[in-house]
């Protein structure tokens, strides 16, 4: 959808340090980025640089663009463009109605998503979805993936939802947040307190004893590597607990969405740390008062980023089975089955091709 489009839309990667400005056609940026310093202390600062940001691109365009869209940190009601108190930006409170601003600065329509929801999004137009239904193909496999949950691992734990091409919004726009589901390990807690840096730092301490002031998580990875001096078995255990976290909450998710799942973001270079833990989480059971044990999730999970397991996910196929009083078969979906994978765009490509396709969904509509 959208490869061969003409159209040009306006992106920017909102970062709390950096506001990165691009554009997009076809899937395919056509500028070079600008990179300004992000201003958080100032609404007119910050609404000064996005202007300036946003020209400075079209620059460098020999047509028009047809619409802004890029994701923005929230709460937010981005169906209006509305931004609300943000803890990073602290001179936003109150909501600044940036999209209208945008749209009165530039003259053409301006759309403002959460990354999750882009992320996801991309990923599921121009990213693991298509890659997942490809190689099935490829293989001669039938049956074919519509819906996707998008998981992003940074600084905290966002995600969206895709559901046959359209992203989930939600009427409050909320759909897909999974930040605030019940921490499986400590239930008092949000999730995103194993699911995030500051947790990678604190599991990595508490199983190593070791103080971790000026360690970043990819130091951390660096030590589960064995090419850093430290705690390599503290260090993957560190990135496997947040995966077990980060699979419990997907557990809820998967079992209203019914899709692939795909992680994304800064966290997600230790994904060979990471996922075991997520599809330990996936595959686990619950009983019942009467002393059965049923799967979490009514689907077989495969990992992806396993050769075997990918193998044994593409091997399913389809079953048969006869109509009554009759010699004629039909196909059956006799095993359920779902995959879980990494990101191969990226998380920062993929947000921008989910503002992308996002924009030009809406004007298409």
């Amino acid at each position: 959808m959208y490869i061969k489009d003409n159209r040009i839309v306006l992106t920017l990667d909102a970062g709390g340090t950096n506001f990165v400005f691009s554009a997009m056609q076809g899937y395919k940026e056509i500028t070079e980025p600008i990179r300004l310093d992000a201003v958080s202390d100032s609404i007119q600062g910050c609404l000064d640089v996005l202007v300036h940001g946003f020209n400075l691109v079209k620059e460098q365009l020999a047509d028009e663009p047809v619409a802004i869209s890029f994701a923005f940190p929230g709460p937010a009601d981005y169906e209006r463009g509305i931004i609300g108190d943000l803890g990073n930006f602290p001179a936003f409170r109150g909501g600044v109605a940036m999209g209208p601003y945008l749209q009165q600065k530039f003259g053409i329509p301006v759309y403002i998503n959460n990354d999750g929801n882009l992320f996801a999004y991309g990923e599921a137009l121009a990213g693991f979805l298509p890659e997942v239904n490809h190689t099935l193909q490829q293989h001669g496999v039938t049956r074919q993936y519509r819906n996707l949950l998008g998981i992003t691992l940074g600084t905290g734990f966002g995600g969206g939802v895709v559901l046959d091409g359209v992203l989930l919004r939600g009427d409050n726009g909320c759909g897909g947040d999974v930040w605030c589901m019940r921490n499986a390990r400590y239930p008092q807690m949000i999730a995103e307190e194993g699911v995030s840096i500051r947790a990678v730092r604190r599991v990595y301490q508490e199983e190593s004893g070791q103080d971790v002031e000026g360690l970043t998580p990819f130091d951390i990875y660096q030590i589960a590597e064995g090419r850093r001096e430290g705690n390599p078995q503290a260090a993957r255990e560190a990135f496997r607990q947040l995966g077990e976290v980060a699979g419990e909450a997907m557990v809820s998710a998967l079992n209203i969405v019914d899709g692939v799942a795909v992680l994304g973001g800064g966290l997600a270079g230790a994904g060979k740390y990471i996922l075991p833990g997520v599809v330990a989480a996936l595959k686990g059971t619950a009983g019942t008062f009467g002393g059965n044990s049923f799967p979490l999730l009514q689907m077989d999970v495969f990992n992806w980023e396993d050769e075997a397991d990918r193998e044994k996910f593409i091997a399913l196929g389809m079953g048969t089975v006869k109509v009554p009083c009759s010699e004629k078969e039909v196909p059956y979906l006799n095993r359920r089955s779902i995959c879980v994978g990494l990101s191969k765009n990226g998380a920062s490509t993929s947000i921008m091709y989910g503002a992308y396709a996002y924009a030009l969904r809406q004007l298409d509509k």
